[in-house]
């Protein structure tokens, strides 16, 4: 499995964003797949995640502002961003793996800064 993320940019505090990682494959629906992301300085975290079929999980820090969906006839998760702060600037990632295994499949990451 490959995976390409898009979509990162400049937005102003307040402002809304969505990154997409598209991924190959044909087992792409078979996956759960995962949002990370690492800040200047600071470890990777996690972000967002949605199951195989469907079920949703949230970091506090981003629970109520951000959305992830994923399209598996177009092979794409996405995370849909609002309410953006500048302490969510970061190299956003995605990630793949089966349901309650690890991730294993990484993208190449995609930069969204948030100015205050």
């Amino acid at each position: 499995v490959q995976l390409q993320a898009s979509g990162g940019g400049l937005v102003q505090t307040g402002g809304s964003l969505r990154v997409s990682c598209a991924g190959s494959g044909r087992t792409f629906s078979n996956y759960k797949m995962g949002w990370f992301r690492r800040a200047p300085g600071k470890e990777r975290e996690f972000v967002a995640s949605i199951k195989s079929r469907g079920t949703t999980y949230y970091a506090d820090s981003v629970k109520g502002r951000f959305t992830i969906s994923r399209d598996n006839a177009k092979n794409t998760v996405y995370l849909q961003m609002n309410s953006l702060k500048p302490e969510d600037t970061a190299v956003y990632y995605c990630a793949s793996g089966m349901d309650e295994m690890q991730y294993v499949y990484w993208g190449q990451g995609t930069l969204v800064t948030v100015s205050s």
